[in-house]
Protein backbone atom coordinates (compact mmCIF):
# COMPACT_ATOMS: atom_id res chain seq x y z
CA UNK A 1 0.00 0.00 0.00
CA UNK A 2 1.44 3.42 -1.01
CA UNK A 3 2.52 6.11 2.16
CA UNK A 4 0.88 9.36 1.41
CA UNK A 5 2.51 12.30 3.04
CA UNK A 6 2.46 15.46 2.15
CA UNK A 7 5.20 18.17 2.12
CA UNK A 8 4.55 21.37 2.86
CA UNK A 9 7.58 23.27 1.69
CA UNK A 10 8.18 26.30 -0.55
CA UNK A 11 12.11 26.17 -0.67
CA UNK A 12 12.35 24.40 -4.90
CA UNK A 13 16.03 22.59 -3.57
CA UNK A 14 14.54 21.59 -0.24
CA UNK A 15 11.59 20.16 -2.02
CA UNK A 16 13.95 18.16 -4.72
CA UNK A 17 15.99 16.69 -1.89
CA UNK A 18 13.38 15.35 0.19
CA UNK A 19 11.91 13.66 -2.93
CA UNK A 20 15.04 12.25 -3.82
CA UNK A 21 16.15 11.01 -0.32
CA UNK A 22 12.36 9.22 0.01
CA UNK A 23 12.44 7.83 -3.10
CA UNK A 24 15.81 6.10 -2.27
CA UNK A 25 14.00 5.24 1.41
CA UNK A 26 11.17 3.60 0.64
CA UNK A 27 9.55 2.96 -2.44
CA UNK A 28 6.12 3.22 -1.13
CA UNK A 29 5.55 6.52 -0.18
CA UNK A 30 4.03 9.13 -2.36
CA UNK A 31 4.83 12.67 -2.03
CA UNK A 32 2.26 15.43 -2.55
CA UNK A 33 3.84 18.90 -2.22
CA UNK A 34 2.01 22.21 -1.25
CA UNK A 35 4.12 25.12 -1.32
CA UNK A 36 1.83 27.28 0.87
CA UNK A 37 -0.32 27.09 3.44
CA UNK A 38 -3.37 28.03 1.96
CA UNK A 39 -2.67 25.19 -0.77
CA UNK A 40 -1.64 22.87 1.82
CA UNK A 41 -5.19 22.96 3.72
CA UNK A 42 -7.21 22.86 -0.40
CA UNK A 43 -5.32 19.48 -0.60
CA UNK A 44 -6.08 18.36 3.13
CA UNK A 45 -9.73 19.85 2.74
CA UNK A 46 -9.69 18.18 -0.49
CA UNK A 47 -11.08 21.09 -2.11
CA UNK A 48 -10.28 22.97 -5.82
CA UNK A 49 -7.33 21.72 -7.98
CA UNK A 50 -7.43 18.62 -4.89
CA UNK A 51 -10.58 17.71 -5.05
CA UNK A 52 -9.15 13.91 -5.98
CA UNK A 53 -6.27 14.40 -3.35
CA UNK A 54 -5.40 11.60 -0.96
CA UNK A 55 -5.85 11.83 2.60
CA UNK A 56 -2.09 11.87 4.10
CA UNK A 57 -1.16 9.05 6.16
CA UNK A 58 1.05 12.10 7.54
CA UNK A 59 2.68 15.84 7.37
CA UNK A 60 6.18 17.22 7.08
CA UNK A 61 5.32 20.76 7.61
CA UNK A 62 7.94 24.26 7.40
CA UNK A 63 7.37 26.78 9.62
CA UNK A 64 8.21 29.43 7.31
CA UNK A 65 5.76 29.36 4.50
CA UNK A 66 3.94 31.76 2.31
CA UNK A 67 0.25 32.91 2.88
CA UNK A 68 -0.30 31.16 5.73
CA UNK A 69 2.08 30.20 8.04
CA UNK A 70 3.21 27.05 9.32
CA UNK A 71 1.82 27.96 12.69
CA UNK A 72 -1.41 28.71 10.95
CA UNK A 73 -1.51 25.68 9.19
CA UNK A 74 -0.80 23.83 12.40
CA UNK A 75 -3.73 25.10 14.53
CA UNK A 76 -5.75 24.65 11.52
CA UNK A 77 -5.31 20.90 11.31
CA UNK A 78 -5.67 20.85 14.83
CA UNK A 79 -8.92 22.07 15.21
CA UNK A 80 -10.47 20.16 12.40
CA UNK A 81 -11.72 17.03 13.61
CA UNK A 82 -11.71 15.07 10.22
CA UNK A 83 -7.80 16.03 10.18
CA UNK A 84 -6.25 16.10 13.92
CA UNK A 85 -5.43 12.70 13.89
CA UNK A 86 -2.78 12.97 11.18
CA UNK A 87 0.41 13.04 12.44
CA UNK A 88 1.85 16.46 11.94
CA UNK A 89 5.86 16.85 12.29
CA UNK A 90 7.62 20.14 12.13
CA UNK A 91 10.79 20.24 9.39
CA UNK A 92 11.80 23.86 9.54
CA UNK A 93 15.08 25.59 9.52
CA UNK A 94 14.25 27.52 13.16
CA UNK A 95 15.41 26.16 15.99
CA UNK A 96 14.07 29.46 17.97
CA UNK A 97 12.46 27.82 21.83
CA UNK A 98 9.72 29.80 21.15
CA UNK A 99 8.94 28.30 17.75
CA UNK A 100 9.60 25.05 19.40
CA UNK A 101 7.70 25.72 22.54
CA UNK A 102 4.61 27.13 20.27
CA UNK A 103 4.71 23.99 17.46
CA UNK A 104 4.24 21.95 21.00
CA UNK A 105 1.11 23.97 22.29
CA UNK A 106 -0.28 23.70 18.91
CA UNK A 107 -0.38 19.97 19.18
CA UNK A 108 2.51 19.35 16.51
CA UNK A 109 3.65 15.38 16.86
CA UNK A 110 7.48 15.81 16.70
CA UNK A 111 9.72 19.01 15.67
CA UNK A 112 12.62 18.74 13.95
CA UNK A 113 15.47 21.75 12.39
CA UNK A 114 16.50 21.41 8.92
CA UNK A 115 20.05 21.08 8.85
CA UNK A 116 21.94 23.19 6.63
CA UNK A 117 24.20 20.99 5.72
CA UNK A 118 23.28 17.98 2.99
CA UNK A 119 24.60 15.00 4.38
CA UNK A 120 22.64 15.92 7.52
CA UNK A 121 19.82 16.70 5.62
CA UNK A 122 20.13 13.41 4.14
CA UNK A 123 20.38 11.97 7.31
CA UNK A 124 17.35 13.71 9.38
CA UNK A 125 15.14 12.71 6.33
CA UNK A 126 16.08 9.08 6.62
CA UNK A 127 15.13 9.12 10.17
CA UNK A 128 11.80 10.38 9.34
CA UNK A 129 11.66 7.30 7.43
CA UNK A 130 12.96 5.02 9.69
CA UNK A 131 11.11 6.06 13.09
CA UNK A 132 7.88 7.64 11.49
CA UNK A 133 7.44 4.94 8.58
CA UNK A 134 9.14 1.50 10.18
CA UNK A 135 8.57 1.77 13.79
CA UNK A 136 5.57 4.15 14.77
CA UNK A 137 2.07 2.63 14.74
CA UNK A 138 -0.01 5.49 12.40
CA UNK A 139 -3.92 5.90 12.58
CA UNK A 140 -5.68 4.19 9.56
CA UNK A 141 -5.73 6.77 6.83
CA UNK A 142 -9.36 6.79 6.97
CA UNK A 143 -9.65 7.36 11.02
CA UNK A 144 -11.63 10.49 12.01
CA UNK A 145 -13.01 11.16 15.78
Amino acid sequence: MPIEVLLVEDSPGDVRLTQEVFREANKAIRLHVASDGAEAMTFLRQVDQHINAPRPDFILLDLNIPKLDGREVLAMIKQDESLKLIPTIILTTSDAEADITKSYQLQANCYLTKPVQLAEFEKVVQSINDFWLKQVKLPNNESTV
